[in-house]
Order: C-alpha cells, then structure tokens, then sequence
C-alpha cells in the first residue's frame, strides 16, 4: 500500500490559503481517481483507492500543520506501510510559483508539517514540494502562507493541481522525473505567468558619447580646426 499525505490546515477559513496546496493536491487525486468518500480516522480524513495497480490510502491530518506526524504516524502503524511507501505532498516557500520538485529525506526546510512527521515517522519519505514563493521579505513570511492564492494564480494552479493527479501512477511507479516532467509541461503549456515574478534588472545606462553616437549632435559641428577633428573621430565621422 502506498499513504498519500497531503498537508494543510482544518477548516473553511483556511481552504485556498497557499499552505493547503497539500489539501488540495489530495482532493485533486481523489477526484480524478475516483476514491472512496472522505472519513474520519486517525484524527484525519482518509480516503481509499487505486492509482493504476497500487492500492493507495489519501490522508489530510485535521491535527492543524504542526501536529501533521501523529496522524500520519498513527495511519503507517494502523497499515505496516513503511517510510519508503510513503509521501507528503506540501508548500515550498523557495521554489518559485507553479514549480514542483520530488527529494527523498533530508531537512525539514523550516516547514513544521515536515518537522512533525519527521519526528513521529522518520524523515526517509518522498516529499513532493510545490512551489508557492517567498514574499522576499521574512516579515512577511506569515502572510504570504496562510493567506489565499491571488486569483492570477488560478491560471497555473488548477492546471498544475489536475496533472499532479492525472500523472501520479507515473510516481507510484517510481517515474519520479517522468512525472515532473509532465506537470511542468502542463504549468507551461497555460502560457500563464505566476503572479510572483522576479525584479527585472534595470536597464545599462549608455555612455554619453554613445547615446551622442546614436541621437546625433545638437548643434553643427566646426568645419575645420583641432576641436573639429577630435568630435569627428569620436563620433565616428570619416574625414
């Protein structure tokens, strides 16, 4: 059996907040895949089905995001599925809008979702981060989280949510970079551009002889003499 995690929090308020990309990843899944009604077990809602040959238990922790490990961990003994069968589906503040990258283990990165389940579970899963942004500005770290996608976002979002699931056998399979693949090619082919973009260097301010190069003089030049022949030279008149 293979558990699929999705993160966020309980509650209507919190239901398009960029913290429940996890949610929503897993409602995607359960949709496309045509799993059984949402129940509650394990201080979660769980939901059961297949994904191509596998069978796969869906699970949302109603615990909030600090406390995501103790459900999790409570389905994986209920189950005997093992770290390797497991993955989390979550939000990554430092990947750009719309981007989505697969890793084994490692560090939590500062998300206390992960944290959690690292603690109560082990930290050999698959984490399937998706790309929220960062304000660019740690005070406003707080607000860009736990506050809605804006409505530009929608033109990636939706698309990006829809291949997740219609390409998730290719990661049950173990077809990690096949299934990357075909969600960045699905962001790409909306045309849409995330609603956090870089900052646009500012245009190379030309030097003043090249912008004269380029405008011309203002005034006619002297005929003859050694100012006239240093301006021409400079400006790129032949004699």
């Amino acid at each position: 059996m293979l558990l699929i995690a999705g993160l966020g929090n309980p509650g209507q308020q919190y239901e398009r907040h960029r913290h429940n990309v996890g949610f929503m990843a897993a409602d995607a899944i359960a949709r496309r895949h045509s799993f059984s009604s949402w129940s509650k077990k394990f201080n979660a809602l769980v939901a059961e089905g297949r994904v191509g040959g596998e069978k796969v238990l869906l699970i949302k922790p109603q615990t909030f995001m600090n406390l995501s490990g103790q459900a999790i961990g409570e389905a994986m003994r209920f189950y005997k599925v093992e770290l390797e069968d497991l993955l989390v589906l979550y939000d990554e503040l430092d990947l750009a809008p719309g981007k989505l990258r697969i890793k084994t283990g490692g560090g939590s990165g500062g998300h206390n979702g992960i944290k959690s389940i690292d603690a109560h579970c082990g930290n050999d899963y698959r984490r399937v981060r998706i790309g929220i942004g960062h304000p660019g500005d740690k005070a406003r770290v707080n607000a860009h989280v736990l506050g809605d996608f804006a409505k530009a976002d929608q033109a990636w979002l939706e698309p990006m949510l829809d291949a997740i699931a219609d390409n998730i056998s290719m990661l049950a399979e173990g077809d990690e970079s096949g299934f990357m693949n075909r969600v960045s090619l699905a962001v790409k082919e909306t045309g849409a551009e995330p609603a956090q973009k870089r900052e646009s260097k500012p245009a190379k301010q030309q030097s003043h002889i090249r912008q004269a190069r380029q405008k011309g003089p203002t005034a006619p030049l002297p005929e003859s003499g050694p100012m006239a022949a240093m301006l021409k030279k400079l400006l790129g008149q032949k004699e």
